[in-house]
């Protein structure tokens, strides 16, 4: 089964002399939404990867002759693993500035360093997309919703990353998420943040695991690792960068009876975060019924969100007496409450 994603056709995305940028988690179809429909198009592509250093040189120059160079005679320069390659930001803009016509298609599976390096240089000049793990959105173009509900403890207990929806077997399934664990979620972290210890990075991740839907005090954090504040908030931002989880912070009008110090942090994908903690066993076995159910709630609405879109600001709600709304949409004025 090939399955269907919101992006399908990226060409009502492109412009001339504009850049589309898509991030996202590693493995979640990035690069088979892009040359997919450069598999269809009719202008003349460039096809480029972060991992070939020799690219480096060119696009990461700053060199306006040579990035010119190796433009000429191509409408399209579509860019996977964009992240790697230095000064990618300005390599961009030199491109959409001074190469008339010029489309370009950039893919990240980090934020570490193509959001930050094409945030400033590329303003007025990009759009923005992220490809997230399949939506059940996506999926109603493959089972009607009764079908989609009795496969509902599938998707909590094995995520919804394509290679995870087609496998067979329940075997191949685990098989595909120990491997996207221990391969490909940390790949980035270490290979742009160079991190001394590998292992409390997991260990961070673990408990996160545990607490998905509480309140997570770094106070608390810090005295289990045995590390400073300090440390667990950069390794936070860093599996938030690599699109690992993501942090939903309480709502507050300076309200005196409301709570907005803590956090919670959720999973990108229940089956990764089921990895992560070794536990696969069925919904009627578990004890984290509601953690899974919540989250993937959670990150539903954010991919709904996107795929719209529905531009808004997301949070949870609890004051001091304990009063609780799970999830909280700030958009057009307005506050729209979720309980799950």
């Amino acid at each position: 089964m090939k399955i269907y994603r919101i992006y399908q056709d990226l060409s009502s995305y492109l412009k001339p002399n504009k850049a589309l940028i898509i991030l996202g988690p590693r493995q979640v179809g990035k690069t088979t939404l892009m040359e997919d429909f450069l598999s269809t198009t009719r202008l003349k592509v460039k096809k480029t990867t972060g991992d070939n250093i020799t690219i480096h040189q060119s696009l990461g120059s700053q060199s306006l002759k040579e990035i010119a160079a190796f433009c000429e005679g191509y409408d399209i320069i579509a860019i996977d693993e964009a992240q790697k390659i230095s000064h990618i930001g300005i390599g961009m803009k030199l491109m959409v500035d001074h190469i008339p016509g010029i489309q370009i298609i950039a893919i990240g599976s980090s934020s570490f360093e193509l959001a930050g390096q094409t945030g400033e240089p590329l303003t007025g000049r990009k759009t923005t997309r992220m490809l997230y793990p399949v939506a059940q959105m996506e999926m109603l173009h493959h089972f009607n919703r009764y079908e989609l509900t009795e496969k509902l403890d599938e998707f909590l207990i094995y995520g919804s990353y394509p290679a995870v929806i087609t496998a067979e077997t329940v075997t191949e399934k685990k098989n595909i998420l120990r491997e996207l664990t221990g391969s490909y979620l940390f790949k980035d972290i270490l290979e742009f943040e160079r991190i001394k210890s590998p292992q409390l990075l997991i260990d961070l991740l673990r408990l996160l695991a545990f607490q998905v839907g509480s309140e997570v005090s770094i106070n608390e954090l810090s005295q289990s690792l045995k590390i400073d504040n300090k440390t667990v908030k950069r390794y936070i931002e860093l599996l938030e960068k690599a699109f690992i989880i993501f942090t939903l912070r309480g709502f507050s009008k300076n309200l005196r009876k409301e709570i907005s110090k803590k956090a919670k942090y959720y999973f990108y994908d229940t089956g990764i975060r089921n990895t992560v903690i070794a536990n696969f066993n069925s919904l009627n076995m578990r004890n984290d019924k509601g953690q899974l159910w919540e989250n993937f709630l959670v990150m539903e609405r954010i991919k709904k969100q996107a795929y719209t879109p529905v531009y808004a600001n997301n949070f949870f709600w609890r004051t001091w007496s304990g009063k609780e709304v799970d999830f909280v949409e700030e958009r057009e004025g307005k506050l729209f409450g979720y309980e799950f």
